[in-house]
């Protein structure tokens, strides 16, 4: 069901705001005056898409296997050094000039991938034909046509053209809304261009496509690497290519300034030079130069597209269940009514068109049309009022269906930035030193590190040195190297120069309270001390940063992680965070909706309870035991008194888990996955959680039966934004999870997703609507065709007249994807099971099949002695009852509606009654004839009144009691509606 188009743009680095230019220095090892191109340079040499001969031979999508490593040269073997890949690719650390970049892109064409590119009109319609009803109608036409039906395969034919030119337009219309909407947040690159050969070059922001061979990038933190490049310069750079090679460690990179001939028996991923689209940066930063893009790519070679490919998704695995079921039922009919009236009338093989335009008629064609229109409405209505881009259609469905978010606090609970509140050394005496220290590698970090955005906690460091007196203390530093956060490491350490120091060179390290205690020179009483004091902080709701520093002797080389070790810890500073003003209301507007929040976090557990507590979200102080069978929360044994039990799942191995609402890291890795999708559940505050507890907790709520959202914008949330149902981001996110996420916020705002959500269940209701009110008519119809056939000397309809009537209905369904579904839609999570589906359209199907059959003795009664051809006056008559009575449950069966809303007009009023016209002029028109059908005498149409007045009460009557066994939503949703309607 997905009609997004995946190829709007190639995944790639960049920032989120676009820098102003700025002047170059050429890179160390270089020499920046070496010629571009000589007369060594020749085209053949150049690797990857810059052959112009061959431009597919390296990694291209169009050899048979991935090919050489890019940067060696074309059949030698030879791995090549910075300076010789510079001058193959006829290139220079000044970048290129931008009359050379536009001619390379008109040579090579956009760096996009061609399984991403958008699908042709020709091509969608083909496809749009393996969906399984229109498949299934497939087959029926053509079996009709063998058996020489003709009227019955034209009308069938009709049918599936129609609904797949319908479904073409569609989505080649939402497709392209929608990649008008990517291109809102298309990713950038830091591109290294000059406007003349003598120019100063400038480093500025391109998109993605725009990028060709021989162009010098930056790579950053959070940055995607958009082609396959080889590295120039680096400075404590990883990357992340999982998606490329399947290992979860970041792998280190680094330029090859020398030839090494050891590499030329690597692999291409083994070799440190070399990184590859696909993969993402997870720290340090780097130049490098592009050698091969889009579809010369190795990820465009091993992947052919597939790397884009999502499981199935809430929405489509529900839509698949109901869909398939019925075509069961489809595929049963026509041998059913075959036996049937084989056996009671002796008919043979002249009914079979009979029984194809019933099991036709048990058909939702409309379903995917309607599913992507409203969809697309949906998104491009979200984007216009309130910003949100939905980047792929069935997750605004998925939305909707959401009953447990995952975020972090920061940012969305909290302020992005919170407030220092004190600096303490290890006796917990206020040190004014502590901040002067924090400050230093706050300010030389946010300096040298080439991060993609300021930290937070950097900017509020600064913030509190600026306003007191550490600050003046800073003047005189001089910055050496940085080696900024990760979340691997959880610290971050720059290296100054002090005053007078000549000769040596002083590291400051901040971080994670134990990542920094590792690091330092204690013994292990002082370190529990230290341990012990930062928890009671921690437990009064700050967040602690932990500052050490050591002296090292000067030295020119590049320093690593390896050289956090043997610190001295220098104290501790404590920030506060800041509610988010409108967190709190949010919180109990997505609670009333039925969406549950969860809080995973990197920090200390008391940080995080005490951040919740403050907007309101309950949580038990303490934690307790509970057994693992499976008991309520609060009925484990042993809590302290005033605490509340929590329950853990011990099913796989009769244990006993403590734990409360505020479960930490270190108990999710000693779970098995059925007792995390146990304690998941029940649990709101998961802290000290690493990236792949993230996505493991994730993980866990999903196959606990949740549909599930989940809020990041960090390198370190990326695993968890694949994990989950719907990926939701920030548009000022960094590129990595901009490009993962379904969903791009205009702000990390709570009240953002619950108009986000709000849309999801708008679209989703008029979808659900539709399903129901289509297949309970059709199954009524159905079933009361059947029955009269058994029980006439004559066929109740002509099979010509049965799909006429079939495609009327489904004209009039159209207005389904424009209509306004109920308030109590918009209050609890949209899904869509197969099993309520069914339990509704078996039971208004035969109030429906009811009604109908009750026309056979208002047709007695009308025609008893009525002149003409009584055969074509009955089918006359059942034919205009069959449209009345649906375009009555268009109206009167959209459940929970007021009268108020079901008196609204709106364009699905606007198609009932054209339906209902339909229904009693076509007889009386000069086509009722040509379809069989002729005039009714009057008294038919009063007794045809009664009959639907009778059958409107009591579809009045079933729905109420319908609706009163499954009530829409509890009292508090009554809250909702004055805030919906004005949205």
């Amino acid at each position: 069901m997905n009609s997004v188009p995946e190829g709007s743009a190639a995944a790639g680095p960049g920032r989120a705001d676009p820098g102003a230019s700025a002047s170059v220095t050429p890179f160390p090892g270089v020499d920046a005056s070496a010629p571009e191109s000589g007369p060594g340079f020749r085209s053949e040499s150049v690797p990857g898409a810059v052959r112009e001969s061959a431009p597919r031979a390296v990694g291209g999508a169009g050899s048979g296997s991935p090919g050489p490593p890019a940067g060696a040269g074309p059949g030698t073997g030879q791995v090549k050094t910075s300076l010789e890949i510079l001058r193959s690719l006829d290139s220079g650390p000044r970048g290129l000039v931008e009359a050379r970049a536009e001619e390379r892109l008109a040579r090579f064409g956009e760096n996009v991938l061609p399984a991403w590119r958008p699908v042709p009109w020709p091509r969608r319609f083909v496809r749009s034909l393996r969906d399984p009803f229109t498949s299934v109608l497939l087959c029926l036409g053509l079996v009709s046509a063998v058996v020489s039906a003709w009227g019955t395969a034209c009308v069938i034919l009709a049918l599936v053209a129609v609904s797949c030119l319908l479904r073409s337009a569609e989505e080649h219309r939402a497709d392209r809304s929608t990649a008008d909407l990517r291109d809102l947040v298309a990713t950038t690159a830091t591109v290294v261009r000059r406007a003349s050969p003598d120019a100063v070059p400038l480093e500025r922001e391109v998109p993605v496509a725009d990028l060709v061979p021989g162009d010098v990038i930056r790579l950053g933190p959070g940055d995607l690497v958009p082609a396959d490049v080889q590295v120039l310069r680096a400075g404590g750079l990883t990357v992340h290519q999982s998606a490329l090679t399947g290992e979860s460690a970041p792998v280190a990179k680094h330029p090859l300034d020398t030839p090494d001939p050891s590499l030329a028996a690597a692999g291409p991923f083994a070799q440190p030079q070399l990184c590859f689209q696909g993969s993402s940066v997870t720290s340090g930063s780097g130049t490098a130069v592009i050698v091969a893009t889009g579809g010369a790519t190795r990820f465009a070679a091993a992947h052919d597209g597939r790397a884009r490919q999502r499981g199935a998704s809430a929405f489509d695995r529900s839509v698949q269940g109901i869909s398939w079921t019925l075509i069961r039922f489809m595929l049963l009919t026509p041998p059913l009514v075959l036996m049937a009236n084989a056996a009671l009338r002796g008919r043979g093989l002249e009914t079979l068109p009979f029984a194809v335009a019933v099991a036709v008629g048990l058909t939702p064609e409309m379903l995917p049309v309607i599913v992507t229109t409203a969809l697309a409405r949906g998104a491009a209505r979200l984007a216009r009022t309130s910003g949100v881009i939905v980047k792929r259609l069935p997750a605004l469905h998925d939305l909707g269906a959401v009953d447990v978010l995952c975020l972090d606090k920061t940012g969305t609970l909290t302020e992005d930035r919170p407030v220092v509140a004190a600096a303490v050394d290890g006796a917990d005496r206020t040190d004014p030193e502590v901040l002067r220290w924090a400050a230093l590698s706050a300010l030389w970090t946010l300096q040298l590190a080439e991060l993609p955005a300021p930290d937070a906690l950097d900017e509020a460091v600064l913030d509190a040195a600026e306003e007191g007196e550490a600050w003046g203390a800073c003047a005189g530093y001089e910055g050496v190297a940085a080696l900024p956060f990760d979340p691997v490491r959880r610290v971050a350490t720059a290296v100054v120069r002090r005053p007078g120091r000549l000769g040596v060179h002083t590291l400051v390290t901040k971080g994670a309270v134990e990542a920094v205690l590792e690091r330092c020179v204690l013994d292990g009483d002082e370190r529990e001390r230290l341990l012990a004091l930062a928890d009671r902080k921690a437990e009064s709701g700050l967040r602690l940063l932990a500052v050490a520093r050591a002296d090292r002797p000067a030295r020119p080389g590049a320093y690593t992680p390896a050289d956090e070790r043997g610190l001295t810890f220098v104290g501790l500073v404590a920030l506060r965070d800041v509610p988010a003003p409108s967190a709190a209301e949010a919180l109990g507007v997505l609670a009333r909706r039925g969406v549950t929040v969860k809080v995973l976090t990197g920090d200390h557990p008391g940080t995080a309870a005490r951040a919740c507590a403050d907007l309101g979200l309950g949580l038990r102080t303490g934690t307790g035991t509970g057994a693992g069978s499976g008991a309520d929360p609060g009925a484990g044994s042993g809590a302290e008194p005033g605490t509340d039990a929590g329950v853990g799942s011990g099913a796989d191995t009769g244990r006993t888990i403590p734990y409360g609402d505020v479960v930490t890291a270190e108990l999710v890795d000693t779970l098995s996955d059925a007792e995390l999708a146990r304690i998941a559940d029940r649990a709101t505050v998961f802290a000290r959680c690493t990236p792949e507890h993230k996505a493991r907790i994730v993980s866990a709520l999903r196959a606990a039966g949740h549909t599930t959202g989940f809020l990041g914008d960090g390198v370190n949330d990326l695993p968890a934004l694949h994990a989950a149902d719907v990926g939701i981001c920030p548009r000022n996110a960094v590129d990595v999870a901009r490009e993962a996420a379904d969903v791009v916020l205009a702000e990390k705002d709570l009240t953002a997703i619950d108009r986000a959500v709000l849309a999801g269940r708008h679209s989703s209701g008029n979808i659900a609507t539709y399903l129901r009110i289509t297949l309970s008519s059709n199954l009524g119809n159905v079933i009361a065709m059947l029955t009269a056939g058994l029980m006439l000397p004559f066929l109740p309809m002509l099979p010509a007249q049965v799909l006429v009537q079939n495609l009327c209905f489904d004209a009039a369904q159209l207005a389904f994807a424009f209509d306004r579904p109920a308030a109590s839609a918009l209050r609890r999570p949209a899904v869509l099971r197969s099993r309520d589906f069914l339990r509704f359209i078996t039971g208004f199907g035969l109030l429906n099949a009811a009604a109908d059959l009750a026309t056979f003795g208002v047709l007695a009664l009308a025609l008893h002695n009525a002149a003409g051809d009584g055969e074509a006056a009955f089918h006359a008559g059942w034919f205009t009852e069959n449209l009345l009575t649906q375009a009555l449950v268009m109206v009167l069966l959209r459940t929970g509606r007021s009268a108020a809303e079901r008196r609204a007009g709106g364009p699905l009023r606007a198609a009932a009654a054209g339906l209902a016209v339909t229904g009693v002029l076509l007889p009386l028109t000069p086509v009722g004839p040509l379809l069989g059908m002729s005039a009714l005498p009057p008294l038919y149409y009063l007794l045809l009144g009664s009959v639907l007045g009778l059958y409107a009460v009591g579809l009045t009557a079933a729905r109420r009691r319908y609706e009163r066994r499954h009530p829409a939503g509890d009292e508090s949703g009554r809250g909702l509606r004055k805030a919906d309607a004005e949205r």
